[in-house]
């Protein structure tokens, strides 16, 4: 019986040791451990099995981790993780107080730049690269792994074009699977296809015209011609591009068969591949799944609808619309700028545009919400998804910022709905018309309701509901985490004491219930799954201040502090969000 290899493998010193000839064995060993363990812990599963054989040979060949190698978004550096001292800590793996989903400085001397969002390698490693050799280091590798679906982002490509008037020592390895969570689109997806296909010479080659060594394609998923490959590449100084051809959940049936839902697929059989399917009889909707079938409903009676996702379509459940309308619902691939911008320019031809981004993601393009569409005033309609705590992905990911960075943005209303039913009423209100940008932000998950599918009610811009009428205590909440209000009110022996409100709008703000509210209460508490610094909370002050108003505010909500991973009900503990940590802020009162 074969000694299992993995087992003695702590560090990329020790994977060293090994001969060449045993590397696939251990390759096939460290699928086998990303496997079962995702398959009880849940995590990004088809992307690092596809870099299994790229993953050993690159430590194998570089002297990491004095030679730097950054994983571009990070979902596939699970086998990276495992071979750089976590093997024995991976199964704490994007649970609270474990090691992170994706790659972070701080946890790791082999991971050389924090990553989560896409496109990011390119410009991290030109810039160690340079500082390399202004520091008189011309030795130091400096390594980029980016998929076919992040390469097509703007940022790579401002990376790229700095990156071959240079002479760093940079490699860049495309990791080319023809997917990244969807399916890749566009025109350089169609390229890096007819290259692969051998339908384009190498005359016209767009990488070499870049000024970059340009070597490939070769089959990612052969450890042998991989690292034959990295050390004649090892020897050549300045920029290179290395193209691989990879499968997405290589090892696993299902996986490649089934490459979207396997990216992370939740509890699944190892053996088998299974996926573990809970019953969903009787649960309330995703949030998202709530988004895209109101976005459809309303599509199909509005032609002038137009639906515009970058890159997310499955996880944003714009799905829908594609499906049934392809012509006027679009996937841009990862470029958010793009997206936003082209929804400003539909919006002056007088369609009526939804923009649906994660609220992390909308991070990408500020400039471009200010600039192309605030500051011209158009009726864009954002649809940010993932807002609040998220959950395992961690602190790139919890969409804590967007209160805070839209907030300060003239022209913009903000909406954040306190469950499904009002995510489906601003939806079909923002379609009547609006004469302002406005930005709709829900959570990750699912919500309350069952049943939501109501007759559509045009909600009132910038007005705020009573939930609970009460006689001490106002308690002033935005958003879904309304919801643990109405619970810990429900849990206390003395609910008659406190008011609710439902400030669903931060802005416009409903200045006349705050001006009955400060005039009724010396006590107030506002709570948001957003930052307290520069929230909604900080706009009631503002209000207070401005007013002259005297009563006690306590601001709930996320503290100035990046949050780390675990799961939205432990993340609210920690920020005292939960049901048990409400009910004793309140009673303090």
């Amino acid at each position: 019986m074969s000694v299992n290899l993995l087992n003695t493998i702590n560090s990329p010193t020790d994977l060293r040791k090994l001969e060449e000839a045993q590397l696939p064995q251990l390759a096939q060993e460290l699928r086998d451990f990303i496997i079962g363990i995702v398959a009880v812990k849940e995590g990004h599963l088809g992307a690092s099995l596809g870099v299994v054989e790229l993953t050993i040979a690159l430590h194998y060949i570089f002297n990491t981790p004095d030679d730097l190698l950054i994983w571009d978004v990070g979902h596939q550096a699970y086998g990276h993780k495992i071979l750089t001292e976590r093997r024995a800590i991976f199964h704490t793996n994007r649970q609270l107080n474990g090691i992170s989903g994706f790659p972070k400085r701080s946890e790791s001397v082999y991971d050389a730049f924090g990553v989560g969002h896409s496109s990011t390698s390119i410009s991290a490693a030109l810039g160690m690269a340079i500082a390399s050799n202004l520091k008189g280091d011309f030795e130091k590798h400096h390594i980029a792994v980016i998929g076919d679906a992040s390469i097509a982002s703007g940022m790579a490509f401002e990376g790229l074009n700095h990156a071959g008037v240079t002479d760093a020592n940079l490699l860049v390895i495309l990791n080319d699977n023809a997917i990244g969570i969807d399916p890749s689109v566009g025109a350089l997806k169609n390229y890096l296809t007819a290259v692969k296909e051998g339908k384009n010479p190498r005359k016209n080659n767009m990488i070499k015209s870049l000024n970059f060594d340009y070597f490939g394609p070769i089959d990612g998923n052969d450890i042998f011609a991989v690292i034959k490959e990295l050390k004649r590449l090892q020897k050549i100084k300045g920029p290179k591009f290395l193209h691989l051809i990879t499968t997405k959940g290589k090892g696993l049936q299902q996986a490649e068969e089934d490459q979207v839902k396997y990216h992370a697929p939740g509890k699944f059989d190892a053996i088998t591949g299974e996926i573990h399917v809970k019953s969903e009889e009787n649960l309330p909707p995703k949030y998202q799944d709530v988004f895209g079938l109101t976005l459809l409903d309303l599509a199909k009676a509005n032609e002038k609808i137009i639906g515009i996702t970058p890159a997310m379509p499955s996880g944003s459940s714009l799905k829908f619309m594609m499906d049934e309308i392809p012509e006027r619902a679009f996937d841009v691939g990862i470029a958010e700028q793009h997206a936003v911008t082209l929804s400003a320019g539909m919006a002056t031809q007088g369609m009526i545009v939804f923009c649906n981004i994660y609220s992390t993601f909308l991070q990408r393009a500020y400039d471009q919400v200010i600039h192309d569409v605030a500051i011209q005033d158009l009726p864009v309609i954002f649809c940010l998804d993932r807002a609040g705590l998220v959950g395992e992905d961690g602190a790139t990911h919890h969409g804590v910022f967007d209160l805070a960075y839209l907030r300060c943005i003239p022209n913009i209303i903000i909406y954040s709905p306190l469950n499904e039913i009002a995510l489906r009423n601003i939806l079909f209100t923002a379609q009547l018309g609006l004469q302002h940008p406005i930005a709709i932000r829900y959570p990750r998950g699912r919500g309350q309701i069952t049943d939501w599918q109501k007759p559509y009610e045009k909600i009132e811009i910038g007005k705020a509901n009573c939930l609970k009428a009460g006689s001490n205590v106002a308690i002033l909440s935005n958003g879904t985490i309304g919801n643990n209000v109405t619970l810990a009110l429900a849990e206390m022996n003395n609910p008659e004491e406190f008011a609710h409100y439902d400030f669903a709008f931060v802005k416009p703000l409903d200045e006349n219930s705050l001006h009955t509210i400060f005039s009724k209460f010396q006590n107030i508490i506002t709570i948001e799954d957003g930052v307290i610094k520069g929230g909604f909370g900080t706009t009631i002050v503002e209000f207070a201040t401005k007013n002259n108003y005297k009563s006690s505010i306590k601001i709930l909500g996320i503290p100035d502090e990046f949050i780390d991973q675990g799961t939205v009900e432990e993340l609210q503990q920690y920020c005292k969000l939960d049901v048990s940590s409400l009910i004793t802020e309140f009673l303090s009162y």
